[in-house]
């Protein structure tokens, strides 16, 4: 086949939050647990399992046409890629991650001045030794393999660490200094793969998809029969992206209105429309919401 785009998807944390978000969109990707090459139900596209820690170096060198990555990792590896779209979704919340400076809570560091000479201990190297030139302080910076929130105070002075919820911080009694970071996924092309006018296209398609599937999350659709007469009454209730639509029915003393909102909020919502007037209201789910 000539036109197939290599597409990258996250192994670990994200992993399974990109499936089913591709899903959601439309596209079904099957795992094995023996293999890094998943498949998928579109041929014009081969998928590869890789860390979104390499993902942008892979898809700045071509070996990848676009890929699924934090912008931190993109931050963190000097990459220059080309950011199709923001894709805000992780395996604990819709929240960004924070790249936070913690030290110990008794720990005499209050400041990021007070690191000068300091020894820190963080997996993002790169990006924390760009959050200290910006401070114009001078530390040591040393990679860490793991278990970054043990180190201090024995090992390290301060360690730089992910973090969603801070719980894990907390429970190793550690305090957080300063952000040093806020990161989202990203959907990132090769530079020479997004002039290509098939493979932008492809990816372009794919991206309107995976955020038509993100926009439509905790949203349902409403729709009921409302007599005429009652349809200001009825409209003035209903929260919606756009503005509801309205349509005729064959009795012209009725008419059928239909709008998207949070589903949070139906079960509220449902009986003071119907005491507004509305009748037959069906609540439906939506698998995406294109702007």
């Amino acid at each position: 086949m000539s036109n197939v785009l290599k597409l990258g998807l996250p192994a670990g944390s994200l992993q399974e939050a990109a499936v089913e978000l591709f899903r959601r969109a439309g596209y079904k990707i099957s795992l094995s647990s023996r293999s890094y090459y998943p498949t998928i139900d579109d041929e014009e596209v081969e998928c590869l399992l890789i860390r979104a820690q390499e993902m942008a170096r892979y898809v700045q060198d071509g070996v990848l046409d676009c890929g699924l990555t934090g912008h931190d990792w993109i931050i963190e590896n000097g990459a220059d890629v080309h950011e199709v779209a923001e894709l805000i979704f992780s395996k604990v919340s819709r929240r960004p991650v924070r790249w936070v400076l913690a030290v110990p809570e008794d720990s005499p560091i209050r400041d990021v001045k007070d690191l000068e000479g300091k020894r820190i201990a963080t997996e993002g190297v790169g990006l924390t030794e760009q959050f200290l030139a910006r401070h114009g302080v001078k530390a040591k910076v040393e990679f860490s393999w793991g278990a970054t929130e043990v180190k201090p105070p024995r090992l390290v002075d301060a360690i730089v660490e992910v973090t969603e919820t801070g719980s894990s911080l907390r429970a190793n009694h550690l305090r957080i200094v300063a952000e040093v970071l806020q990161s989202t996924p990203r959907l990132i092309a090769n530079r020479g793969a997004y002039a290509n006018p098939w493979k932008k296209q492809k990816i372009d398609d794919i991206a309107l998809m995976l955020q038509g599937a993100m926009a439509a999350e905790g949203k349902v659709g409403l729709m009921m029969n409302v007599p005429r007469d009652k349809l200001k009454s009825v409209l003035a209730l209903l929260p919606a992206l756009q503005k509801p639509t309205v349509a005729g029915l064959a009795d012209e003393n009725w008419c059928d209105v239909n709008t998207i909102l949070d589903e949070s909020v139906v079960r509220n919502i449902i009986p003071r429309l119907k005491a507004a007037g509305a009748r037959g209201i069906v609540e439906y789910p939506l698998n995406k919401v294109i702007d």
